[in-house]
C-alpha cells in the first residue's frame, strides 16, 4: 500500500509538471469540424490523467491569452494551425507546443515545396506538376498521363482533391481547387493501395492499409463513412514493411519534422511504394489513424496523448 501511495504521488507530481496546458482546437480552416473533434478527444485524455488541461479556441478566444498556459497541445488542422503560422507565434511567446516547428509545418503543409524536396532528395514520390489556367490537358496528359489527380497544395484532410479522367472533369475540378488554393498541383495516379505510417519520438508505428468503398480515399471516407476498412497488420511483408516505415521516417525527418505525426504512401502493382505527403498533426478522432497503430502496439489513446505531450 505505501508502494502504491508513492506511486501514486510520483504520477500525479509528473501530472503537475505539466502546468497548464491549452488543447488548441476549431480554428477557422476548412477543417475546423474535424479538428474540433480531435481536440475534444485530446481534452477528456489530458483531465482523464489528470493534467490541468483547457479547450482553446482561437475563432472565440483572443490568441494573446495562450501567454497564460505552460504548454500547447495543437489539434488544429489545416490553415492557420498546421502551416507554421501557429508555431511561430507561440515560439514567439515562449509557449511550448507539440509538433513540428513552424518552418517544416510550412513546408509539409505544402504539398508541392515537400514533393520538390523529396524528388531532390531521390525520396520516390509520384510524377508531379504545377498547373496555372494557362497549363493544357494536353500538357498534362503528355507529362503525368491519365487518370491523375488534381490537388490543392496547401489542405488536409483530401480537402479539394478529385481524380481526373477527362478533359471536361479537369477544368471543371481546377476551377473549383483554384478557388480554395491558388497553388494547384496534379499528381501522377499509382494504381495501387494507400498506406499510412505514424510516427511520434523518432519511432514509426506500424503499417495501417487503408481500403475505401469509395474510388479513393477522400474527405467522405476518412470522417463520415463507417465502411472504410483499416487493417493493421498491413500485410506487408515483415521485412518489406519495416524498411518502408525506415524510409517513412527518413522522408518525415528530411523536412525537418518532430514530436509526431504521419507519412502517407501508395504501393502499386508491382510492389513499389510512392510518399504521397506528411501530416504534422494528424486527426485524434475515433476514426483517426496514428491513435489506431499505437492501439495495435499496446499503447492506448490516453497514453498516446500523454507520450506527445
Amino acid at each position: 500500500a505505501r508502494k502504491r501511495s508513492q506511486n501514486f504521488r510520483g504520477f500525479s507530481k509528473l501530472m503537475d509538471d505539466f502546468g497548464k496546458v491549452a488543447v488548441l482546437m476549431g480554428g477557422d480552416s476548412n477543417e475546423r469540424a474535424v479538428s474540433l473533434l480531435s481536440g475534444d478527444a485530446v481534452f477528456h485524455a489530458l483531465n482523464r490523467l489528470g493534467i490541468n488541461a483547457e479547450a482553446f479556441d482561437p475563432s472565440f478566444r483572443n490568441i494573446e491569452d495562450i501567454k497564460s498556459y505552460d504548454r500547447v497541445f495543437i489539434a488544429l488542422h489545416g490553415r492557420g494551425g498546421e502551416d507554421g503560422s501557429m508555431q511561430a507565434f507561440l515560439k514567439s511567446k515562449n509557449v511550448a507546443y507539440t509538433g513540428s516547428d513552424s518552418l517544416s509545418s510550412a513546408i509539409a503543409m505544402d504539398k508541392l515545396k515537400t514533393k520538390l524536396l523529396w524528388r531532390a532528395l531521390n525520396i520516390a514520390t509520384p510524377d508531379f506538376l504545377q498547373v496555372t489556367e494557362k497549363t493544357s490537358y494536353a500538357d498534362i496528359i503528355n507529362l503525368i498521363g491519365s487518370p491523375f489527380f488534381i490537388k490543392p497544395s496547401n489542405e488536409g484532410s483530401s480537402i479539394g482533391i478529385d481524380k481526373i479522367k477527362n478533359e471536361q472533369q479537369y477544368n471543371e475540378a481546377f476551377l473549383k481547387t483554384s478557388k480554395i488554393d491558388p497553388n494547384v498541383i496534379v499528381e501522377k495516379f499509382v494504381d495501387g493501395e494507400e498506406f499510412t505510417v505514424g510516427i511520434v519520438n523518432g519511432k514509426f508505428l506500424p503499417v495501417i492499409k487503408i481500403k475505401p468503398t469509395n474510388e479513393f480515399y477522400d474527405y467522405e471516407a476518412k470522417y463520415l463513412k463507417d465502411d472504410t476498412q483499416y487493417i493493421c497488420p498491413s500485410g506487408i511483408e515483415k521485412n518489406k514493411e519495416a524498411l518502408i516505415a525506415q524510409e517513412a521516417l527518413e522522408a518525415f525527418n528530411s523536412i525537418g519534422c518532430s514530436s509526431w505525426g504521419r507519412v502517407d504512401f501508395m504501393m502499386d502493382k508491382k510492389n513499389d511504394h510512392y510518399f504521397i505527403e506528411v501530416n504534422t498533426s494528424p486527426g485524434m478522432t475515433s476514426h483517426s489513424l496514428v491513435p489506431m497503430a499505437a492501439k495495435e502496439m499496446g499503447t492506448d489513446f490516453d497514453q498516446l496523448v500523454l507520450e506527445i505531450l
